[in-house]
């Protein structure tokens, strides 16, 4: 049987970034229409980690690229089904029957998970990144194409609608948001864009895929795909390649961690870059393993954590937020909880003595401190844990809290929310 192959390439870079106040250069929308992607399907989508494929990386920060859907659509589901998945009604492999395997690999090796669910919104125009700087909390300003970061949107009264992550490309900025709330953020960003504003928004979920690696070994892998020049970048760093004639950007980061990797790609690169990724000794992750996981590591999502209730300080969103880069939307409350010190409860971690219900009331000595927003079976169902909101004064690190009628919880700090490096407080005068 022959081996197939496949070439990565790092575009080279011709020209210097630009960036002004109200000006972030992208990349142009041809090259993903260029005659080169009309190309069949012939690979078979083989889940095996003893395919190996050489690979020959080329920088390509300055191409056109952009994210018009290719002329071919390569169907990863059918390779999932055929590799044992469980596929939802929607289109979403929600197990490869390997959920412990995987949780375990996070610890110790390298797991890859395909969430192309996610939303991606491309934003373009000569005012984006003004238009995003005001509308979300991270400061634009400051970054340059090849950057990135985590930035949230916000109610006026600074509740937290999602955690978005910023690439900051030569053409446009590319938002990844959460699945549930995708549209609603598509429809906000467009419905606060005025006439004389230089923007354009665009959902392009449905043109591309998502991958993310999570594990200790994903800079191996990543290195060995001749990719090693974005280890060791800072987080939301990203660098756009060429995956057999078809473009693919790898970022730093996989939102759950600032360590790892993301990539965004073109449905016809995905069978490629899916099987590359297992060949380095990546397994798949469905995304019922995921959301254990997600909870296991404190990352909040909308609907759970991140609702009307609670305003991003409580949800300990420090990384995302700029406190001096002027007006903003939620601006004004975030400055006041902080003045005031008036972050009234915050997100923990809850090790329980057995299964409960979210949403069930967090007592201690019969007094209501908080509630439970989200809760999963540990590792081989071994265990319970959650997340949940509890009053400041309620309670702290290492305490005993109630759960339901009789649920026994014990706080404990969460590695997303642990890692949030909050600002010094100014001395008062």
């Amino acid at each position: 049987m022959a081996t197939a192959s496949l070439s990565i390439t790092q575009l080279s870079t011709t020209s210097k970034p630009c960036l002004t106040r109200r000006s972030i250069y992208f990349i142009s929308p041809s090259y993903f229409r260029s005659p080169q992607l009309l190309t069949s399907n012939q690979h078979s989508f083989a889940f095996s980690k003893q395919i190996k494929r050489p690979l020959n990386i080329i920088s390509a920060a300055n191409l056109p690229f952009d994210l018009s859907p290719p002329p071919i659509d390569h169907d990863l589901l059918d390779t999932a089904i055929s590799a044992g998945a469980i596929v939802s009604e929607d289109g979403i492999a929600k197990t490869f029957n390997n959920d412990d395997e995987a949780l375990d690999t996070v610890d110790k090796g390298t797991v890859v998970v395909d969430l192309s669910h996610f939303g991606r919104i491309r934003v373009s125009g000569d005012d984006r990144a003004y238009f995003l700087h005001n509308q979300s909390t991270a400061n634009f300003d400051s970054l340059l194409e090849g950057q990135g970061c985590d930035t949230v949107f916000v109610t006026p009264t600074a509740r937290t609608i999602d955690i978005a992550h910023a690439w900051i490309m030569k053409t446009a900025i590319t938002l990844v948001v959460s699945p549930e709330i995708s549209r609603s953020i598509t429809e906000m960003l467009k419905k606060y864009i005025f006439f004389a504003d230089k923007v354009e928004v665009e959902d392009i979920t449905t043109r591309t895929k998502f991958f993310v690696l999570v594990g200790p070994n994903s800079n191996k892998v990543i290195s060995n795909l001749n990719m090693s020049d974005l280890v060791g970048q800072p987080y939301g760093s990203h660098k756009h390649y060429s995956v057999n004639r078809m473009p693919v950007t790898v970022a730093v980061g996989n939102i759950l961690s600032e360590d790892g990797f993301s990539l965004m790609m073109a449905p016809a690169a995905a069978d490629s870059v899916w099987k590359a990724l297992l060949s380095q000794g990546a397994i798949p992750m469905g995304s019922n393993a995921w959301e254990k996981l997600r909870i296991l590591k404190g990352k909040p999502v909308p609907g759970k954590e991140l609702t009307n209730e609670y305003n991003v300080l409580e949800a300990g969103l420090w990384n995302s937020i700029s406190l001096d880069k002027g007006c903003y939307k939620g601006q004004e409350t975030i400055s006041r909880l902080i003045t005031y010190d008036g972050i009234k409860q915050r997100l923990w971690g809850i090790h329980l003595s057995s299964p409960v219900e979210p949403g069930s009331p967090i007592t201690v000595e019969g007094k209501k401190v908080g509630k439970l927003t989200s809760y999963t079976a540990t590792r081989k169902n071994s265990g319970h844990f959650g997340l949940g909101y509890i009053k400041r004064s309620g309670a702290s690190e290492g305490d005993t809290v109630t759960v339901g009628d009789n649920i026994v919880g014990k706080l404990t700090k969460v590695p997303y929310i642990a890692h949030q490096r909050q600002p010094k407080q100014k001395a008062k005068s």
